[in-house]
């Protein structure tokens, strides 16, 4: 018996043959193999239930040649039914620029929502699941379709992740890792993004973990603050723009006092003595921590729990710029205007030099008042700058990280405090060689990714408990 049915995409009408179908109608386990126009709608995931007849159904999500490894779909259809699992998926290698290259995916868990998660191009799904998950689809998504189909089949069980090496794919996608983190905040992706939202809506509202638009609403009446507000600014070996970070706090316009607190991180490349050249402003505090442990989360810690710190503390990362002398005054406006926890600003996408670069400008649209903090399970980041009630965060706290500790902390507020939102842009977010997330292996990428699902884990466990 022929235990898998195969769904691959179809290639160009000049292309003599589809290899990826040639491959897999040679493997032993392989029933049919149906060339379909794509994989990501309802409509055609409607095609592939009605087709698929063999226990298990496999997709293949690229168009590029696929080569199963060794025996592969035999180990795999071992573990799927040893498991049970309902939906599986592999490690794998890449075929990149003529090169062999191993592609390790993460472990998949209950708060894996975003819509980008990485299973490779290979899926397995047990046929009567997918028919099931299928027949319960109300919608019909352009592009959500299979990310509804996982977020439905996720219901009766979570895909499993075989950390074996099963198959190579050809990856075209030679982009370093910080041209590939804003593709999903691309204004030109809109319409995908809106049906994404929509699909996870729905899935959060079936497991109890959607929350309705009600929150408290901060007093603000803690008045024991010299200042209204505090820049914050964790640093280390940043000696090449500290000094473009500082002038444009200084250079802010404001009807309030504020301060400037640097946490200098045990920076060794001259960015402490290029901190002390503007010592002779009385504005600016700088830090140096005692401690040698401290991410950039803890930087954080040290500087809202410092005696100076301001009501409202607002972020600003030391390769970065206000957009103009009036981000510090629209931000703080905007606590009280929209009656919120934490206000999120508008950036524009730059290069060292300031030049506009694509995508461009950065206004993170899906985080509306009646569902951004649903639709924060699903993306990865929550915009800059950001800023904060200082006795709330206080409370809260920052993670002790150096990544993902912004995107815990807009989870943790959301859940029970309005996000305010400014759509003007107020913020350069500057990309160069030497940003922290310019060039990460696939190792360091998967680290991030896992903490920022475990994070959405433990938010979304708190949610659906409340």
């Amino acid at each position: 018996m022929k235990l898998i049915d195969c769904f691959v995409m179809e290639l160009p009408d000049n292309a003599a043959t589809n290899p990826t179908r040639e491959e897999l109608e040679r493997q032993q386990e392989v029933g049919h193999v149906w060339e379909v126009p794509e994989l990501y709608s309802t409509a055609a995931l409607r095609q592939v239930a009605e087709k698929a007849e063999a226990p298990y159904t496999l997709l293949y999500t690229k168009t590029t040649p696929l080569q199963m490894g060794m025996f592969a779909l035999e180990r795999w259809l071992r573990i799927a039914e040893d498991s049970q699992a309902l939906w599986s998926y592999a490690d794998h290698s890449q075929l990149k620029d003529g090169k062999l290259q191993a592609a390790p995916v993460i472990d998949y868990q209950f708060g894996s929502l975003r819509d980008d998660f990485n299973f490779g191009s290979v899926l397995l799904i047990r046929t009567d699941a997918l028919k099931r998950a299928v027949a319960d689809m109300k919608s019909n998504y352009r592009w959500a379709g299979l990310y509804d189909l996982r977020l439905r089949i996720s219901r009766e069980s979570l895909p499993m992740h075989i950390n074996e090496n099963l198959y190579v794919e050809v990856e075209l996608d030679t982009r370093l890792s910080g041209q590939k983190i804003f593709d999903y905040v691309d204004p030109r992706n809109r319409d995908r993004q809106i049906e994404m939202e929509q699909a996870c809506t729905e899935h959060l509202k079936a497991i109890g973990g959607y929350l309705e638009p009600k929150f408290d609403t901060p007093a603000f009446d803690q008045n024991d603050f010299k200042v209204e507000a505090s820049v914050i600014i964790p640093v280390r070996n940043r000696v090449r723009t500290i000094r473009d970070a500082i002038r444009s706090v200084f250079c802010q316009k404001t009807d309030f006092k504020f301060n400037l607190i640097i946490i200098d991180n045990h920076s060794t490349d001259g960015t402490t003595e290029a901190i002390d050249e503007f010592a002779d402003d009385e504005r600016l505090i700088h830090l140096i921590p005692e401690r040698l442990d401290l991410g950039i989360g803890g930087c954080w810690n040290l500087g809202i729990h410092h005696e100076k710190c301001g009501k409202f503390a607002v972020q600003l990362d030391s390769d970065d710029l206000y957009a103009n002398e009036n981000t510090l005054q629209t931000m703080v406006n905007a606590f009280y205007e929209q009656q919120c926890a934490m206000v999120v600003g508008t950036y524009r996408m730059t290069d060292f030099h300031l030049n506009e670069i694509a995508p461009g400008v950065i206004d993170h649209r899906e985080w509306t008042p009646e569902n951004g903090r649903n639709n924060a399970l699903r993306i990865n980041g929550l915009g800059a700058p950001r800023a904060f009630y200082t006795p709330l965060l206080r409370q809260i706290k920052v993670p002790n990280t150096s990544y993902g500790e912004d995107y815990a902390l807009g989870l943790a507020f959301s859940r029970r405090y309005q996000i305010g939102r400014v759509y003007e842009v107020v913020y350069l977010c500057r990309r160069w060689e030497d940003n922290s997330d310019a060039a990460l292996d696939i190792n360091k990428t998967n680290a991030n990714n896992l903490y920022k699902d475990r994070i959405r884990t433990w938010e979304l466990q708190a949610r659906v408990r409340k």
